[in-house]
């Protein structure tokens, strides 16, 4: 009879029926997963199956070297606090230096502290964020004749250094008394441009990559 009601098999019932709760879990697994794949995307993160080395942790306390590290010194040395560049700032560590340094003359301690600002840092300052960026082959030698007191000249031009190693050897040399003529670090370069003095202040020290702040000398 054309359009009569034909009633389900029971058979077919019964499967449909345990068919169904087959297809909610599956429903809820692909749910789960497009919500995980949105989340990520909104986040800017890429998924991926390959473990991804990510590196050593970075320091929770950055600029601070370990108690337990004790710089080690032979008997005739002494400890000088010289500038390093962390988190772009310029923050001391103590390094050291000959005894005789200061007693053989400003030379004597300029070169003295220049080996030390221009070394790279040992494993334990790096780990910690210190570096240094004067160069290897900076070398410091006398002044000259008519050189204002207290100059030294660099091998190279002082300008053209960074910003930041300027900022480094003006502020090592500043915290050395011997090294410091009228509030100032005279610096010049192997040319023949007159010497120039530079000012280590606390903007210096926040801010090494703005520069310098230079000095004006006085003649006499």
């Amino acid at each position: 009879m054309t359009g009569a009601f034909r009633p389900e098999p029971r058979a077919s019932r019964a499967a449909r029926a345990r068919r169904a709760p087959r297809r909610r879990a599956a429903v809820a697994v692909l749910a789960a997963a497009l919500a995980a794949v949105t989340l990520a995307s909104g986040c800017g993160i890429r998924t991926t199956s390959v473990p991804v080395d990510a590196g050593a942790a970075p320091s929770r306390v950055p600029c601070k070297l370990p108690s337990a590290d004790v710089t080690t010194r032979s008997p005739d040395s002494v400890a000088a606090p010289v500038y390093l560049v962390c988190a772009s700032q310029l923050v001391t560590v103590d390094r050291p230096v000959p005894a005789d340094a200061s007693g053989s003359g400003a030379l004597g301690a300029a070169r003295a502290l220049l080996d030390q600002v221009r070394q790279a840092p040992p494993e334990s300052e790096r780990r910690a964020g210190f570096s240094t960026a004067v160069p290897a082959e900076l070398r410091v030698e006398p002044s000259r004749a008519g050189d204002p007191a207290g100059t030294l000249r660099l091998s190279s031009q002082p300008e053209d250094l960074s910003e930041e190693a300027l900022a480094q050897l003006v502020c090592t040399y500043a915290e050395n008394e011997a090294l410091v003529t009228k509030g100032s670090v005279v610096l010049g370069g192997p040319g023949e441009y007159p010497p120039r003095g530079y000012l280590c202040t606390s903007q210096t020290k926040a801010r090494p990559q703005d520069g310098t702040t230079p000095d004006v000398l006085d003649p006499g």
